[in-house]
């Protein structure tokens, strides 16, 4: 099953069990999560890190953006993301995203 699948076809569990989750379990979901799929937008992006620090990258070049940082993504710029650090950031898309201004984002709402 590819990414966009698993993503798509997803579900929420509400029945939990009391079995304790292994550490190297916990530590391969995290490093996962850590991961941003390639994309692009049309929109320019800019992601400003308050806390932590993310590595994009860009064009075959890989970029480290720290606390007060900001990185400015051209429109159609093919890019990915990985959190190195526990990170709290900011993603600004200006001008703002169309889908998100008719509701047609229903692929982000689900």
């Amino acid at each position: 099953m590819g990414v966009y699948e698993a993503v798509r076809t997803r579900r929420a569990v509400r029945g939990f069990s009391d079995e304790a989750v292994s550490r190297e379990v916990l530590e391969r979901v995290l490093s996962a999560a850590a991961w941003s799929p390639s994309g692009s937008n049309l929109q320019p992006w800019n992601s400003y890190v308050l806390t932590g620090a993310l590595t994009f990258t860009l064009d075959g070049r890989d970029i480290t953006v720290r606390p007060g940082e900001l990185l400015r993504i051209p429109s159609w710029m093919p890019h990915s993301a990985e959190a190195i650090e526990d990170t709290f950031e900011l993603d600004l898309f200006s001008p703002i995203r169309q889908d998100w201004i008719d509701g047609t984002d229903d692929y982000f709402r689900k």
